[in-house]
């Protein structure tokens, strides 16, 4: 039982380092949308090439990469929560609660527009959230009901859906096409579960980046957001950055199960 466990968190942990240094970049744009606040702001992308554009020519390449350091720290634990509890609802809630201080430093790191180079570390923006909001609900957990949201929704559309279809449908004894049927049901799932949490999503990111004005706070609550963001900009606008969260689905789902799937395998061989 430890052993399996200690290989889960192991090929996982391995599965998801390589994932989000790959894939970051669509991270950072799609929080990128999720915060800007309609036509009317005047920093706000025209598209998804002019964001592309606009990052690499006012911050540099190393913009995409802002806030990748609290993702990969929270990554072992989050694997350790979902190795150690049941697939689905708990496990999205759980995971929800550990990761939650990583993703406020992560999407204040990420809503940065300065150089590079002028962006504070990690550490240092972590210790400024504490030192001016604390560790609640106000500090370094807040937005945790929206990511509860998010992460409950997600496992739980996605694991249900992609159990039942993988059940349904047989397995190929062809390795190449075992892996097809594995990443389409996966992408499937994964998007249909996107589709339905993005809400969440651009909620937790309205409460954990910058609030319109300095010093008060207009984005409190996830269903307040929710509201707040519907009257004022329309229904779509819940839906902001799925297409960068969609386009990371499919390689970066694809370059999981491959590493997943040799990491596990060779760690059953060797260990």
């Amino acid at each position: 039982m430890l052993r399996e466990a200690s290989h889960q968190i192991i090929a996982g942990g391995s599965a998801g380092l390589v994932e989000i240094c790959l894939m970051h970049p669509l991270d950072v744009v799609k929080t990128r949308f999720q915060i800007q606040r309609g036509t009317s702001d005047p920093t706000s992308y025209k598209s998804l090439g002019d964001c592309f554009r606009t990052i690499v020519r006012k911050e540099g390449i190393f913009g995409f990469y802002k806030g990748i350091l609290p993702p990969i720290v929270a990554e072992t634990p989050k694997r350790a929560v979902k190795a150690l509890s049941a697939a689905g609802l708990g496990a999205g809630l759980t995971e929800a609660v550990v990761v939650n201080p990583f993703e406020v430093v992560k999407v204040s790191l990420q809503a940065n527009r300065d150089s590079f180079k002028e962006q504070p570390s990690s550490f240092s923006q972590a210790r400024r959230i504490i030192k001016s909001d604390g560790f609640g609900l106000k500090g370094l957990n807040k937005g945790l009901t929206s990511t509860l949201g998010r992460h409950g929704v997600f496992n739980m559309i996605y694991f249900g859906f992609y159990f039942n279809v993988k059940d349904a449908i047989p397995a190929n004894p062809d390795p190449t096409l075992e892996f097809l049927r594995k990443f389409t049901i996966g992408l499937v799932s994964g998007t249909i579960s996107s589709c339905v949490n993005i809400p969440f999503d651009v909620a937790k990111s309205r409460i954990q980046g910058p609030q319109p004005v300095p010093g008060e706070i207009k984005y409190r609550t996830c269903f307040q957001t929710m509201a707040l963001v519907y009257r004022e900009e329309g229904y779509m606008a819940l839906y902001k950055g799925l297409v960068p969260k969609i386009m990371r689905l499919g390689p970066g789902g694809a370059v999981m199960l491959l590493v997943y799937e040799y990491v596990s395998g060779w760690l059953q061989k060797n260990w």
